[in-house]
């Protein structure tokens, strides 16, 4: 049975489009906001007779066409239909209340990747927030998670976070958004009317292990190229927070465990299996060279490794990305001691804490990578404890 999206159930169900007729409709989308024949979400639901009022563009924009990190898109009128399109990543990341007066009812159709620093998970956390203020329906039209169900990485402590880190989930969460937005009315205490239009015959893990395999990907961002990425970015993302390049400027970004003009990458990769195999599991890693051309190291013959968390290397159980992430670090580290791995610049707003620490939600990665006498099994034991303590808290809200 192929799966059905929730923007293809409410549109299928007459009694569902009933409820939304009457009102006035926001759509918070992106270029991945699709129906199953690949019509824009705002068209069809037009297309419907829906009073769609406003949309709304979270980062990288409605369109999808802003390329990095802290590259904000402005507001704008929607040449076709005359409705404004409101940015939620631009001169505000919060919906003001001018914003939320626009519509009565809230849709959110993001495709997301399953992972707490894609900040499609914050913008669903605010509009919720936003909406119970104003007294605004949300409803989520639920997609796949495309990483699946496993969980991976520690907590985001109290007091980290940021827009990269809207509360205390670790980094691989194994939810849908859908499931996400009834965990956060459940933590946050939220007083909003909330509710998903859950997916039909979804599998986490049935066939393509989170990402239906009857249905074609496309970037819900820039540098979301294919489902490989999306199993690997819940470790390739903290390269974000390093000096190493994580391919930006390249046609395969976030599938590289590193790359460097002045790393050696098959001695890194030595050095791995020596330090921790059992974290190398669940994927192949091939040893790359690759020149990007823009973003860092730009212009310059970078050595690294690329994942291939696919067919037929790729292990659902098996493969754990945020420690195969850690356990590069760590390699580099022990090989090359003074090497300046850790960027320190303005990540996401956040100008008092090194990137690498606002992306993985505190300091325990970076103090483990950078203290020689740290071994595999510490890390291990932060990270496994909250991620039992994830997987209890989420459980009464999965929905599939």
């Amino acid at each position: 049975m192929s799966v059905k999206f929730g923007i293809d159930r409410l549109l299928a169900d007459p009694a569902l489009l009933d409820r939304l007729k009457g009102k006035r409709v926001a759509l918070v989308a992106h270029p991945a906001s699709v129906t199953a024949d690949l019509t824009h979400s705002l068209d069809a639901l037009i297309a419907a007779g829906l009073n769609v009022s406003s949309a709304f563009g979270p980062q990288h924009g409605l369109k999808g066409d802003k390329q990095d990190n802290m590259v904000e898109t402005a507001d704008e009128t929607d040449p076709q239909y005359g409705i404004p399109v409101f940015s939620l990543y631009g001169e505000v990341r919060r919906p003001s209340g001018q914003m939320m007066s626009s519509a009565d009812v809230f849709l959110f159709d993001l495709q997301d990747l399953g992972c707490r620093i894609y900040t499609f998970v914050t913008t669903l956390l605010y509009l919720l927030e936003e909406a119970a203020k104003q007294g605004k329906e949300v409803w989520v039209l639920d997609r796949p998670n495309p990483a699946g169900r496993p969980v991976e990485g520690t907590l985001l402590l109290p007091g980290q976070e940021s827009f990269v880190g809207a509360a205390p989930m670790p980094m691989r969460h194994g939810v849908t958004m859908g499931e996400m937005g009834h965990w956060f009315v459940d933590h946050f205490g939220l007083n909003v009317d909330y509710q998903v239009v859950a997916m039909e015959g979804w599998e986490p893990d049935g066939p393509g292990f989170g990402w239906p395999t009857d249905r074609i990907w496309i970037n819900p961002s820039p540098n979301a190229a294919n489902v490989n990425m999306a199993r690997a970015y819940a470790g390739t993302v903290m390269i974000e927070g390093a000096t190493l390049s994580e391919g930006r400027g390249t046609t395969r970004p976030l599938e590289v465990l590193f790359g460097a003009p002045d790393v050696d990458a098959k001695a890194v990769l030595a050095e791995m299996q020596t330090f921790a195999p059992e974290w190398l599991a669940g994927c192949a890693l091939r040893e790359c060279y690759f020149e990007p051309t823009f973003h860092k190291h730009a212009g310059t013959l970078c050595n690294g490794l690329m994942i291939h968390a696919e067919t037929p290397f790729y292990d659902h159980a098996a493969f754990r990305p945020w420690r195969l992430q850690a356990l590069a670090f760590k390699a580099i580290r022990q090989l090359y001691p003074e090497y300046e791995i850790w960027r320190d610049f303005p990540y996401e707003y956040e100008f008092d804490r090194l990137a690498i620490d606002v992306i993985n939600g505190g300091p325990a990665l970076r103090e483990w990578v950078d203290d020689s006498e740290a071994v595999p099994g510490d890390l291990d034991k932060l990270a496994t404890k909250d991620e039992a303590d994830w997987r209890e808290a989420i459980a009464p809200h999965l929905l599939y």
